[in-house]
């Protein structure tokens, strides 16, 4: 299965719009999204608008690939999963998000090739064309590593100048 999330703060049509249109054409009938509460119900996808969190696990722990937007809380969970994970960025121009913070996101992990972006909507659609190609790295731990968890708190516990 494909899982879609969008999050659950903001809904992000463009992207549901565009897996669904992918889906669509490509007679796709494994794809699941979390489409938030957005103007703009797919067609071709099965979809909810949100999922409980024990839900949204389950069918994310299901998933062979997770499609969504470039929010750090999508990616975390992808990545700790083991799930390639293939992101479009809100862009704050279009009104998605207030700025484009997620394109500085994607771009910092793309570089570090944790994840697989798609910067547009025709870009995306290609990418849902090889989709089935993508492949997971191992999972990443659900905290950070001890040496940075030691640091902080040396760093918070310092006395002030």
């Amino acid at each position: 299965m494909i899982f879609v999330t969008v999050g659950s703060d903001i809904p992000f049509d463009r992207l549901v719009r565009t897996v669904d249109r992918w889906a669509g054409q490509r007679d796709r009938s494994d794809v699941f999204a979390q489409i938030g509460h957005g103007g703009w119900r797919p067609g071709f996808i099965k979809h909810s608008a949100m999922l409980e969190p024990d839900e949204f696990t389950r069918r994310l722990a299901a998933s062979r690939i997770v499609i969504g937007h470039a929010g750090m809380g999508t990616i975390l969970s992808a990545l700790q999963h083991s799930k390639p994970i293939l992101v479009m960025p809100r862009r704050g121009a279009l009104g998605e998000t207030r700025n484009d913070h997620q394109l500085a996101t994607a771009r910092q992990l793309m570089e570090m090739n944790r994840i697989r972006v798609a910067f547009d909507d025709d870009e995306l659609f290609d990418s849902l064309d090889r989709i089935d190609d993508l492949t997971a790295d191992d999972p990443i731990p659900p905290h950070a590593e001890e040496g940075l968890i030691r640091a902080l708190r040396d760093f918070i516990h310092a006395p002030m100048p």
